[in-house]
């Protein structure tokens, strides 16, 4: 029996519910299971959305723009962390006594629903591995209940409300989100420097992924990486390893490159279970791969089940997502914001047939690109040529004084540009037949690449 925590209470005594940004990508897949578990819903939202067209499909109310009136007959105010304290509903809510919880609050409740949650997490692939394994789960006919961190597009959507009693769940580290959550089998992909002006030093946040892992009674690891290792000291989960070396449970062997991503045979304790050719390129990918493999498999997926989903995966939403081809080069947008991702995915562009790498990065936070930026030179060094945004903020002040000349002075080929609608034209004057333009970055950049798209579309 899970624990149960005050949020639970408040849930179980509630029946009407007021989700404060509806339409945003964390809490679209949370109104569905709330609305399959039978919650009276109504919403509101700023912006039309596709996740917001999904919400009003199913026959919930939602209301456009923020106001006092919206949340009448609420029992609970269900809020995403965007949200500012200020807003005139949670205002309202306050005033009238009615309770507020954050979205990751909710998150965590709603794990404590099911029987059967996974939680991935990690600093490097948590969504593309999310998506695997619930891409495997509901191909295989499992009915599984899903919250990602990216939209997956076999179901167009962050996520899905199913019917069985398993749950599977992007668990994010940052400002140590994820120890809400309850989760039941715990999948730890990798431990990298991020987050650090929150966690202050690395052993705080190994500390942290050990405090998720010790909550399941499951844990498949990256048998790789000395980091990971480090967090699954005195854990009691059963562990099962997954990598590249063979002393892990589950490894990878024979790989070689196709046209759109590796192919190897997938070992289970020295035997070869089956060969998968995946549409997602990068080595990363075969290691995302060998995860969800080894979590599908114990759940008791068929061999090739697991092939067949997993070779139909084209990646999630801004993961390596190719956009399409224009004026003879290829367009794809990434998410990668960490040197690690970014070096990752560029390495993996570079294993492809094409003439040319152009990197077009956003930096994301002043913090990150200060503490990070040698890393950040040698991980765009990768690239041919890169096309560098100014730094985006986001909720910081550029304390650090720090600016994207500081990376493109160190760089052999890279220029600074401002305002998506310059970028474009940037792109499309400096790419050429059989190159791949990659816009990558934690912010808005993808912004660019769909003006690319517009004007040569």
């Amino acid at each position: 029996m899970k624990e149960l925590r005050k949020e639970d209470k408040i849930i179980s005594r509630v029946k009407r519910i007021h989700m404060i940004g509806i339409g945003g990508s964390g809490m679209c897949p949370l109104a569905e299971i709330l609305h399959s578990k039978g919650y009276i819903l109504t919403g509101s939202d700023n912006n039309e959305s596709d996740p917001l067209k999904r919400i009003k499909a199913l026959g919930i109310k939602v209301f456009m723009g923020h106001n006092p009136e919206n949340i009448e007959g609420a029992e609970l105010v269900v809020y995403s962390a965007a949200i500012s304290k200020d807003n005139p509903e949670i205002v309202a809510a306050n005033e009238r006594g009615i309770p507020t919880m954050e979205r990751s609050l909710m998150l965590g409740a709603l794990t404590r629903h099911f029987d059967n949650v996974i939680g991935v997490c990690g600093t490097h692939g948590k969504t593309t591995v999310t998506s695997m394994i619930t891409q495997i789960l509901y191909l295989n006919k499992m009915e599984p209940t899903a919250v990602i961190g990216g939209r997956l597009p076999l179901l167009n959507s962050n996520g899905i409300a199913g019917k069985s009693e398993t749950m599977v769940c992007e668990a994010c580290e940052f400002v140590d989100t994820f120890l809400q959550m309850s989760p039941d089998v715990a999948v730890l992909l990798n431990i990298d420097n991020d987050h650090l002006d929150y966690f202050k030093t690395m052993d705080n946040l190994i500390l942290s992924f050990h405090k998720f892992l010790k909550m399941s009674s499951k844990a498949y690891i990256n048998g790789d990486d000395e980091l990971v290792k480090k967090a699954i000291e005195g854990i009691d989960a059963k562990i099962t390893t997954f990598g590249f070396e063979s002393s892990n449970d589950f490894y990878a062997k024979n790989i070689t490159s196709g046209k759109f991503g590796f192919q190897f045979d997938v070992m289970k304790d020295g035997e070869r279970l089956i060969n998968i050719e995946l549409k997602a390129p990068g080595r990363h990918n075969v290691l995302n791969a060998l995860a969800a493999f080894s979590v599908c498999f114990n759940e008791g997926v068929s061999v090739e089940g697991i092939k067949d989903a997993l070779e139909k995966f084209t990646g999630a939403g801004r993961r390596f997502e190719f956009l399409g081809e224009y004026n003879g080069f290829t367009l794809a947008d990434d998410y990668a914001h960490h040197p690690t991702e970014i070096k990752a995915t560029l390495k993996a562009a570079k294993e492809l047939s094409y003439k040319r790498v152009i990197a077009v990065f956003q930096p994301f936070t002043f913090s990150r690109t200060a503490l990070l930026k040698d890393e950040f030179i040698e991980a765009l060094s990768v690239a041919d040529k890169v096309i560098l945004t100014p730094i985006m903020g986001s909720r910081e002040v550029n304390t650090y004084g720090i600016s994207s000349e500081d990376i493109a002075s160190k760089l052999s080929d890279a220029v600074i540009v401002d305002g998506f609608e310059n970028i474009a034209d940037k792109i499309i004057e400096t790419a050429k037949e059989n190159d791949i333009v990659i816009t990558m970055g934690g912010g808005d950049i993808y912004k660019a690449a769909h003006i690319v798209q517009e004007k040569l579309g």
